[in-house]
């Protein structure tokens, strides 16, 4: 049980600090100028964050590594086989949660009621380090019961489940900072993982370029099912994030965000798929 003792303090102490790290970094090299002053995105994407975290933890009464735990004897289990090095499936485990993250990505963007939830990320118009906590409490509560029902099915080592939490938090943060790595080490890093200036195409106002990119953590998934792209058709000042329709409006308030799964669609029911 010590991996579920220390799973919530863990994951919240490793969550504010590469939320720091990554917000010290892009104040010190920022990719983008900000429309909006950065003390009001991180107060409201913040209470954003909180009203998720609270609604998914009164209805869903564990946490992803308790689970595992408890169903770590599960005869149904795919990945607690005695026969199968711990190691092996440790690794197994991190690499199908994320892929599990990878689709559950997808069908926000492919499902169309899914895709007016998740549009509540997508409207932020800038991107910097909280555009990572601007999730809706729906998208939060049915990404979290999936990735439960995956963990039910599959029952891998609870130190994995431990592991595949804190790198998505990590890379979460990491992906959505207003910064870019060094050339040389972007050519390097998003051989396996997603960087800043790969994820950001993912946010580029082109409908397109919105279904590309949908890694969370690692990028080969996108490679492997065709959905990788390593560059935005826009550059420079051309390049612009958001939403088509939300980019005059208050897309900070709360209330915008809380409600905009339920207003009238300004936008397509889905955004449009990638070219043939």
């Amino acid at each position: 049980m010590q991996w579920a003792r220390i799973e919530g303090g863990a994951y919240w102490i490793c969550f504010v600090a590469a939320f720091l790290a990554v917000a010290a970094w892009e104040s010190v090299q920022p990719k983008r100028a900000l429309s909006v002053p950065t003390e009001r995105r991180w107060r409201n994407h913040g209470v954003m964050l909180v009203i998720g975290a609270l609604t998914s933890a009164l209805l869903i009464r564990v946490s992803p590594v308790l689970l595992s735990v408890m169903v770590a004897n599960s005869r149904i289990g795919v990945l607690n086989k005695p026969w199968l090095p711990w190691l092996v499936r440790g690794a197994i485990a991190v690499a199908l949660l994320d892929l599990l993250q990878y689709w559950i990505h997808w069908s926000f963007h492919h499902v169309a009621f899914l895709w007016r939830v998740h549009q509540v990320h997508h409207s932020d118009p800038d991107y910097d380090v909280s555009t990572a906590a601007r999730f809706h409490p729906v998208e939060m509560v049915f990404s979290t019961a999936v990735h439960l029902g995956a963990i039910a099915l599959l029952a891998p080592p609870p130190a994995a489940v431990f592991v595949a939490g804190l790198l998505t938090a990590i890379l979460n943060l990491l992906a959505h900072a207003n910064a870019s790595l060094p050339a040389w080490a972007e050519r390097i890093v998003r051989c396996a993982f997603i960087t800043p200036d790969l994820h950001r195409i993912h946010h580029s106002l082109n409908g397109r370029e919105q279904q590309r990119n949908l890694g969370q953590t690692f990028a080969w998934w996108d490679r492997f099912f065709g959905t990788y792209v390593p560059k935005s058709s826009a550059e420079g000042v051309a390049f612009r994030t958001g939403l088509e329709g939300v980019q005059d409006r208050d897309s900070l308030a709360i209330g915008f965000m809380l409600m905009e799964p339920f207003t009238p669609p300004e936008q397509p029911a889905m955004n449009p798929g990638p070219p043939a």
